[in-house]
C-alpha cells in the first residue's frame, strides 16, 4: 500500500500550504528583494488566500476541481511570474487526475509530474536555471523513486522534501538563466531563488498533512 488521498485530504495539503506562504510572508520577500522584484511573498500570500477562501465558498468534489480551482485562481489573483506558472501547473495537475475520486501514491506523483511539465513547457526553465525547478524537479524524481522502492506515501513524502530542500539549498550558488534574475547576471550568484523556496513549502505542507497507508 501506498496511501490513499482524497479531495479533502488534498484541500487540507494546500491550506496547509497557505499557512506556511503566510508564515514565511517576510522570508519570501527578502529573498525576491535580493534577485527580483521583492513580491512573490505577498503575491504568494494573496494567490494562496483567495485559494482558501474559494474552498471555503464551495467545497471542491474531486481532485480534479480543487486543482482547477486552484490553479485558476492563482492565474486571476497573482501578479509577476508565480501566478502563470504555478496557475500552469495546478491546471495541468487537474487535467491529469481526470475523474478519480482519490489517488494512490502513483496517481498523485503522476499528478505533481504533469505539474512540473506545465512549469517547464510555461517557463521554459531548466534544472540549473535557478528557478523552481531546481527544486520542483529532483523532488518529484525521489518521490518516483521512493514508491517505486515500495515506501508508503507518507514516508515517500519525506524523501521528497529532502530532495527539495537540497535543489532550493543549491540554488544559492547559481548565476540566474531565467526571469528577473537573469538580468543581475553574476551578482544574482549567493542568493537563494524564492521560488524554490515557496515550492520546498508546497512540498512540505504536503509531507505534513497527506496520510501514509490507507
Amino acid at each position: 500500500m501506498t496511501g490513499t488521498v482524497d479531495t479533502a485530504a488534498l484541500a487540507a495539503w494546500l491550506r496547509e500550504f497557505a499557512r506556511l506562504v503566510a508564515e514565511n510572508r517576510e522570508r519570501l520577500t527578502e529573498l525576491d528583494a535580493a534577485i527580483g522584484d521583492a513580491d512573490h511573498g505577498a503575491n504568494m500570500d494573496r494567490g494562496m488566500t483567495a485559494v482558501v477562501a474559494a474552498y471555503d465558498e464551495a467545497a471542491p468534489g474531486t481532485p480534479a476541481e480543487l486543482f482547477k480551482r486552484t490553479g485558476m485562481t492563482l492565474v486571476s489573483k497573482v501578479g509577476g511570474a508565480s501566478g502563470p506558472l504555478y496557475g500552469t501547473a495546478f491546471l495541468r495537475m487537474a487535467a491529469a487526475a481526470g475523474d478519480a475520486t482519490s489517488l494512490d501514491g502513483a496517481a498523485f506523483a503522476k499528478v505533481l509530474r504533469a505539474g512540473l511539465e506545465g512549469v517547464l513547457a510555461r517557463g521554459k526553465a531548466e534544472a540549473g536555471d535557478k528557478t523552481m525547478v531546481d527544486a520542483l524537479a529532483p523532488a518529484i524524481d525521489a518521490l518516483d523513486a521512493a514508491l517505486a522502492d515500495g515506501q508508503p506515501l507518507q514516508e515517500a513524502l519525506k524523501a521528497t522534501v529532502r530532495a527539495a530542500e537540497e535543489g532550493r539549498d543549491a540554488t544559492i550558488p547559481l548565476i540566474a538563466r531565467k526571469g528577473r534574475a537573469s538580468y543581475l547576471g553574476e551578482r544574482s550568484a549567493g542568493h537563494q531563488d524564492p521560488g524554490a523556496t515557496s515550492v520546498t513549502l508546497l512540498l512540505t505542507a504536503a509531507a505534513t498533512t497527506l496520510p501514509g497507508e490507507a
